[in-house]
């Protein structure tokens, strides 16, 4: 099915996967506090609102302004949003605030990027969890979604696998969001496969993305010990992992987020990617989307978010 997307239909999809992506990244990071166990989610038992988000949502608006203000990413002007609105008490990884602070004293984001891991770039997920709005808001192409993602993750991940992660969640968000256009529920295997087929074929994410398809309706221990979960904060151990519960439960958002909060790891980044990707499909408040509930307990979003 083809269709024409206008400027408000396009941000309508981004704000629903928004929303996923910060209530999953809020309610994730309520399972680092102690005492907090996977068995209460699962037993309907919620954390006490309300659920702070973190860097993974600060960022995520940033994107989601720029494509409010512009349509696209113009990587100069996201690099300095993001080195600007960066609190580093949400929880941003050390590599990061050193490139935002970077960014924010004057230094150019190309510089900034490939300073980071001795000249590596960074393959951390931190592209990944922010770009799945993204995704959303370009449901009619694959192709923009992927140029547009490799755009937001260049101005702070230099290295191949960190911007593969990012292309694959927003590519994931984006078929996504299309099947819930077209009315038709992407079948999992073919959402993994179009996932796959956008990404450099000599990354280690595209690699994990194919094994993914491989280990669709095996069981959750399974696949963590196969694919990881963002236990070592890359996009090679949390991208195709997410990628694999997005696709098996993209109707249903509750069952997403336990999953992820289940296999333990980067419990609030995992749940923030599946979060955006499966709410592009879902939306909010409707059966099988974001609980009304959940989004109640998650803290406001920022003032500045237009």
């Amino acid at each position: 099915m083809s269709f024409t997307l206008f400027a408000d239909t396009r941000l309508a999809l981004a704000r629903d996967s928004l929303a996923g992506l910060s209530v999953g990244d809020a309610l994730g990071s309520q399972f680092f506090v102690p005492g907090r166990r996977p068995a209460d989610l699962a037993a309907g038992r919620l954390p006490p609102p309300p659920w702070a988000w973190t860097d993974d949502t600060e960022m995520a608006c940033s994107v989601v302004a720029a494509l409010a203000e512009g349509g696209r990413i113009d990587r100069d002007a996201l690099a300095l949003a993001f080195a600007e609105r960066c609190e580093p008490y949400r929880g941003y990884g050390p590599g990061a605030v050193a490139i935002l602070r970077l960014i924010r004293t004057g230094t150019p984001w190309p510089v900034a990027a490939a300073s980071a891991f001795d000249g590596q770039g960074s393959c951390g997920n931190g592209a990944a969890m922010r770009v799945g709005p993204l995704g959303a808001y370009f449901a009619d192409s694959t192709a923009r979604a992927a140029a547009q993602a490799r755009a937001s993750a260049e101005v702070t991940h230099a290295h191949p696998e960190g911007v593969a992660g990012a292309v694959a969640v927003a590519v994931a968000a984006s078929l996504s969001a299309r099947g819930r256009l077209d009315g038709h529920r992407p079948e999992p295997g073919r959402l993994l496969a179009g996932v796959a087929a956008t990404l450099d074929p000599a990354t280690e994410v595209h690699r994990g993305v194919r094994r993914a398809a491989g280990l669709l309706g095996r069981p959750l221990a399974e696949v963590v010990a196969a694919l990881g979960n963002g236990s070592r904060v890359t996009a090679q151990d949390t991208v195709a992992f997410t990628c694999w519960v997005a696709a098996g439960h993209l109707d249903d958002y509750p069952a997403a987020v336990r999953a992820c909060v289940e296999a333990g790891g980067d419990v609030d980044t995992t749940a923030a990617i599946v979060g955006a990707v499966v709410a592009a499909y879902t939306g909010v408040g409707t059966p099988g989307g974001v609980p009304t509930e959940w989004l109640d307990a998650r803290e406001p979003l920022p003032d500045w978010l237009p």
